[in-house]
């Protein structure tokens, strides 16, 4: 018997849970927020402070990004950075600056009129740079230490490449309009032009180059301040869609 009335207790309880709960998304149905269009402003982190603790480093970049629907927005970066790569057989300087344009789809439903997001989209991005060999190390047989290290300074200018990004990433907000975000990038080089003898091993914006490969990859950690310019009222379909 005592068994008995703990699972009629129970299944009362989860009835009246079930009509509760029922209940609400019905509410939930006739309840029309309204959603915020506008601008969305800020920084790269990570360029900006590594521009600060790494004396080889020079960097920043500008992002944003529109919403033009419920889920897409119209995103965009801009940057230039001024880097010193010292391997050990070269030591070369990239300056340059980039920009990037495509799209973000927002996948989070968001409760009610929060508007974070866990996106993901894609970049056309476009460089135009120089490269300066510092020096290089060439293996020299009768050498004690092996190698000898040439002193150049050679520059080369009017470089550009082109490339296509896979973007995934989240934007949370941390106080009134002020998101931080943090996104991984996977790209893909569609042009790429080198000088006559010395390759590409760096290019602002795309990150490393590897020999034989167009793949590359990076990140952001970002923060960013929304503008808002105008709301709109989801329409009865939209509605049902957040209750799902």
């Amino acid at each position: 018997m005592k068994h008995m009335l703990k699972y009629i207790f129970s299944l009362v309880f989860l009835l009246c849970f079930s009509v509760e709960n029922n209940a609400q998304n019905k509410a939930k149905d006739t309840v029309k927020i309204p959603q915020r269009y506008g601008l969305r402003l800020g920084v790269d982190l990570h360029r900006l402070t590594k521009s600060l603790y790494d004396k080889n480093y020079k960097g920043l970049e500008l992002v944003g990004d529109y919403r033009i629907t419920k889920k897409f927005y119209i995103s965009g970066e801009l940057g230039n950075e001024d880097k010193t790569t010292l391997d050990d057989n070269i030591n070369y300087t990239t300056k340059g600056t980039y920009f990037k344009v495509g799209f973000d789809f927002n996948a989070y439903e968001n409760w009610l009129d929060m508007e974070n997001m866990i996106y993901v989209g894609m970049r056309a991005g476009v460089g135009s740079f120089s490269q300066k060999l510092n020096s290089y190390n060439i293996y020299e047989p009768g050498n004690f230490y092996g190698t000898n290290t040439i002193v150049s300074g050679q520059e080369f200018n009017g470089l550009s490449a082109s490339w296509i990004e896979v973007i995934s990433g989240l934007k949370a907000e941390v106080f009134n309009n002020l998101y931080v975000g943090f996104s991984l990038r996977l790209n893909y080089l569609v042009s790429n032009k080198e000088p006559e003898g010395f390759a590409n091993l760096y290019i602002p914006g795309f990150n490393k180059t590897y020999e034989g490969s167009k793949f590359g990859a990076g990140f952001n950690y970002t923060v960013s301040y929304f503008i808002p310019l105008y709301k709109s009222t989801p329409k009865a379909k939209e509605v049902k869609e957040v209750k799902q």
